[in-house]
């Protein structure tokens, strides 16, 4: 089997197991990425199976060339990682060769959080046409009150459906990673901002997204990611500010004002304690910098 015809068998699979648009585009585009590597002009490519510790330490190394962030190079080898140990499973291979390739290690980096102050002068911004006046504003408003009340991904809130939400109750389902559901609670605030988006909301018929584009389908997250960096930039004056910025913010502030850092891993979604733990060294960090402002001998 060639290494494009394994490619295509495994996100195929990825597919099946119900991984997002969004996961299955960026595993495709690191291994399209790893198969043109191995696709020299005049040259034939080889088979799958015989890619070995050699070759593959090779194309490790033309990352580092290409001047990439180690970030990027955990990326993507972690895409052909997976790519190979599907193969294995399946039978393809009978050794999984990138067990024995060395991952880079990359510096722990705190996320930059939004202070409370900050970020209700954005959404307040937004509400009050502030910032600037849009034709969308109810919806805008809505996805960005979500976004900071739910502590939700920007690949969970496109995905939100009309019956993923109960407004009543004040309850939201989130598809997060892997498709795994969860519940999660509603602030007033953004019950408030989506009832009133909804009493204006004008989709296609049988259209069962909540937010919808000017085309009255689904709303993408490359949209969402321009229209937060619009509205951030206008309001406060930080182009920085994304989607994800939302949810260090409520992380953070959570943790701030008392939340358990169990409960907050279940409302994030979080397969792993160590994750939801970084907001513990930013609140530590704040508090260091308080500190260091405030107390005459520091």
């Amino acid at each position: 089997m060639n290494i494009r015809e394994s490619i295509s068998k495994y996100l195929a699979e990825l597919a099946r197991r119900g991984a997002s648009a969004h996961t299955v585009r960026n595993y495709a585009s690191d291994l399209e990425q790893f198969a043109t590597y191995f696709e020299p002009p005049g040259e034939t490519a080889p088979a799958i199976d015989q890619l070995d510790l050699a070759l593959l330490r090779e194309w490790l190394a033309g990352l580092y060339d290409q001047g990439l962030t180690t970030t990027s190079v955990r990326r993507k080898l972690a895409a052909v990682r997976a790519l190979f140990k599907f193969l294995r499973q399946e039978g393809v291979l009978a050794n999984n060769v990138t067990t024995r390739l060395r991952t880079p290690k990359t510096k722990q980096r705190l996320p930059d959080v939004m202070s409370a102050e900050k970020t209700n002068t954005l959404l307040d911004a937004v509400e009050t046409g502030a910032a600037f006046e849009k034709p969308s504003k109810e919806r805008d408003l809505a996805f960005l009150e979500l976004l900071y009340g739910c502590g939700i991904r920007v690949s969970e809130l496109v995905g939100i459906d009309l019956d993923d939400i109960d407004l009543r109750e004040g309850w939201l389902r989130v598809r997060g990673k892997g498709n795994k559901e969860r519940q999660v609670p509603i602030a007033g605030r953004a019950v408030a901002a989506v009832e009133r988006y909804l009493a204006i909301r004008a989709g296609k018929p049988g259209e069962r997204a909540l937010f919808l584009n000017s085309r009255g389908e689904r709303l993408g997250d490359r949209q969402v990611r321009r229209l937060v960096k619009l509205y951030a930039l206008a309001a406060t004056g930080d182009s920085t500010i994304h989607p994800h910025s939302f949810r260090h913010a409520y992380a953070t502030h959570l943790l701030a004002d008392g939340a358990d850092l169990r409960a907050i891993q279940e409302l994030l979604g979080h397969a792993r304690l160590s994750t939801t733990q970084k907001y513990t060294q930013v609140s530590l960090r704040d508090l260091q910098a308080v500190y260091d402002r405030a107390h005459p001998k520091a």
